[in-house]
This record gives C-alpha cells, sequence and structure tokens, in this order.
C-alpha cells in the first residue's frame, strides 16, 4: 500500500546523508513506494480547525551534493492528505517545540504522528528517566543553590547540563576541587529560569556512552559512543567517535524495563543513552544513531521503523 508521508523537519537540503536518520527514514519510506513530504516547523499552523503544512513534495538518493530534489510548495490539510507525519525536527526543547507538537496531536485519530506528540511533549528527554530511579545516576532538578551545593558535596564530582538541551551542549563536568562551580550556577540561572540538571558523574563513561534504539518498545541493536581525548562528552555532535558494541545483559534489562511505557505512549524510534549499567537519557525528539547501526551490525532501523508503524496503520 502506498503512503503518504510528510517529514516535519530541519532542512533536508543541509543533513549529512552518512549519518542523519531523518534522511535514512525518508530513503527507507521512499523504497516502499511512500509519497513523501517535508516542511519545517515554521511552516506548521493551525487554521479554523485545520493542522496545515506549507510543504514541498520531496525525493532523496544517495548522492552527495545532489542528495534531495523538491516539488512546487502546497498547503497540505495534514488530516486529509497524509497518512503519516514524522516530527523529526531537531531540539531545543522550547515552547516553539511544544506548540508544534499540540498542533499535531490535534490529528490523533486521523493521521498517525510518530513519535506521538501527546508523550513527546510530556516526556522531555531528561525527565522521563525519573519514572525509574534506580537505573539512572543519581539526579538533582532544581534551581535551589543550596540543594546543588549539598548534592555536589555528597558526590563530589558531578555533570550539570541544561534540562531541555541536546546534542551535548552547555554539559560540565564540575570536579570536587572546581574553582569555576559558582560562576557556572551563575551563568546557567543567568541565561534561563530553568532548572538545571545535576547527576553524580559516572566514570564509565571513558569506555562509552551507548545508544541503544528501540522500535516500538524493543531493543533493536546498539552502538557505542566514545569521547574524544580530555573530553567528557561522547555526543558525536561535539566530536564522539561511534563504534560497534553489543548489548550487555544490563542494557537488555533497561530495555525491558522501559519498553512497555515507550510502546503504549506511541514512542516508535526511540534512543537510550546509557553509560555502564545506568541510563542518562531517553531520546523521543529526533534520536540518532540509526545509519551507524546499521553500519557495523547490519540492523536496519529505519526498515523496522516502518515495518511498526505500517502495523499500527493497519489496525
Amino acid at each position: 500500500m502506498t503512503y503518504r508521508v510528510a517529514f516535519q523537519m530541519d532542512p533536508m537540503e543541509g543533513v549529512d546523508i552518512d549519518a542523519d536518520t531523518s534522511f535514512a527514514l525518508a530513503e527507507a519510506a521512499q523504497a516502499r513506494g511512500y509519497s513523501l513530504y517535508s516542511y519545517g516547523p515554521d511552516q506548521l499552523s493551525y487554521n479554523a480547525g485545520r493542522a496545515e503544512a506549507r510543504a514541498r513534495p520531496m525525493t532523496v538518493r544517495r548522492e552527495y551534493g545532489h542528495h534531495v530534489s523538491f516539488g512546487a510548495e502546497i498547503v497540505l490539510d495534514l488530516a486529509r492528505d497524509i497518512d503519516v507525519v514524522g516530527m523529526r525536527q531537531d531540539p531545543p526543547f522550547d515552547m516553539g517545540y511544544i506548540t508544534a507538537a499540540h498542533i499535531l496531536e490535534m490529528l490523533a485519530g486521523q493521521t498517525l504522528v510518530c513519535n506521538d506528540p501527546k508523550w513527546v511533549r510530556s516526556c522531555p528527554e531528561k525527565i522521563v528517566p525519573l519514572e525509574f530511579p534506580d537505573i539512572i545516576p543519581d539526579t538533582l532538578i532544581t534551581r535551589d543553590k543550596l540543594a546543588i551545593d549539598a548534592f555536589r558535596a555528597k558526590h563530589k564530582d558531578i555533570i550539570l547540563k541544561p534540562l531541555y538541551g541536546n546534542g551535548g551542549a552547555g554539559v560540565f563536568l564540575i570536579k570536587a576541587d572546581d574553582s569555576n562551580y559558582t560562576s557556572l550556577l551563575e551563568m546557567f540561572f543567568a541565561s534561563s529560569r530553568e532548572p538545571i540538571i545535576a547527576q553524580a558523574f559516572l566514570k564509565d563513561v571513558k569506555n562509552g556512552d551507548k545508544r541503544i534504539i528501540l522500535i516500538d518498545g524493543v531493543a533493536a541493536g546498539a552502538i557505542n559512543r566514545v569521547p574524544q581525548k580530555g573530553e567528557t562528552r561522547s555526543n558525536m555532535h561535539v566530536g564522539g567517535v561511534a563504534e560497534p558494541t553489543r548489548m550487555s545483559e544490563a542494557d537488555l534489562a533497561i530495555c525491558a524495563r522501559i519498553g512497555p511505557m515507550l510502546k503504549r505512549r506511541g514512542q516508535i524510534l526511540v534512543g537510550i543513552d546509557v553509560i555502564g549499567d545506568k541510563m542518562t537519557e531517553i531520546n523521543l525528539t529526533s534520536p540518532t544513531g540509526v545509519q551507524e547501526l546499521k553500519r557495523f551490525s547490519g540492523v536496519d532501523a529505519a526498515a523496522l521503523s516502518w515495518d511498526a508503524i505500517e502495523k499500527r496503520l493497519k489496525a
């Protein structure tokens, strides 16, 4: 069956075709004969009871410098003209992101949105892990400096990061004797009214930070992301190097714990981050790692995602 798929994403023109997960998803959908459209979150509108998008028909190809072409722009009624919306724009998870999720949530029962925007909106990537306190590092979320002082006194070395950041931006390792601690808190609090997140530093990060891909609540495979020398962040956006890995018993146990929740909440393609035996994030917005997983293991998470989507459409 031919489905009509609209990708709500950052510009396809600028993606790395060897690494971008949205490109892999579009490529896999096109191979199945689906019709593709693309638009950015700024082209999404609520208009007199309709969720609309000013979109362009899209064709992708694995050709460097010529990987995408577009047809003439049209206005889509996302409930009437589209079968699947892929909500794939990158964070920051700000009010613009939340508003887009609210608009797409109006499509419930008419057009399948992946991942389900109601739960994307309600499950920020650093907050939803708090539902599983026994499998995450000791974590504090607050703007109370005295609470952070006490947390630091207990754990000595801690990680501080923005609560709604992404890609490793603004992540700091604060050692027990770090004289920049107070200045760093002042910077965080001056730049935003949001709380920040503090976590106990996990020394196992020197061995890498696993990105595990789950499809409809089931573990598909994992890659390991190793930080550069002298760096604590392993995100590939900041120079982390991907390498093959296997899932441990601890990894599988974590996936078994969170998988039913992800499936129940309509989170079809999810990436979690695991250091040692602790989960640090659950990425629902636009998880990466699909192309690296296929390259290292042969597991095609993009194809598995469309298999899961088709099952939901038929149901």
